[in-house]
């Protein structure tokens, strides 16, 4: 059975950076896609960011040049990388495997 742990998230101000970490066990990582997407209240799941086995990365309008997502197949690690965070970041983050497997979630909040 995929699990998926994610860590990382919390307080930022503005302009913060944090990076998000998922670790996960169960399966082959290497040949997973790994995907973040976020959650803010009263609003639809969304596709922030994805990576392909092969390490090939997409990322949504609203956080492009600003995230980065990459992995670690030697520690079975999917990183978020969130720089200049704005206050619309603010959302609950979930990471996936090949979108099927998910997370629990983990709550940035950028406020001043």
């Amino acid at each position: 059975q995929v699990q998926l742990v994610e860590s990382g998230g919390g307080l930022v101000q503005p302009g913060g950076s944090l990076r998000l970490s998922c670790e996960v066990s169960g399966s082959d990582f290497s040949t997973l896609s790994m995907a973040w997407s976020r959650q803010a209240p009263g609003k639809e799941r969304e596709l922030v960011a994805g990576i392909t086995s092969g390490g090939y990365t997409m990322y949504g309008e609203s956080v492009k040049d600003r995230f980065t997502i990459s992995r670690d197949n030697t520690k079975n690690v999917a990183y978020l990388q969130m720089n200049n965070l704005k206050v619309e970041d603010t959302a609950v983050y979930f990471c996936s495997a090949n979108y099927k497997h998910w997370g629990q979630g983990t709550q940035v909040t950028v406020s001043s």
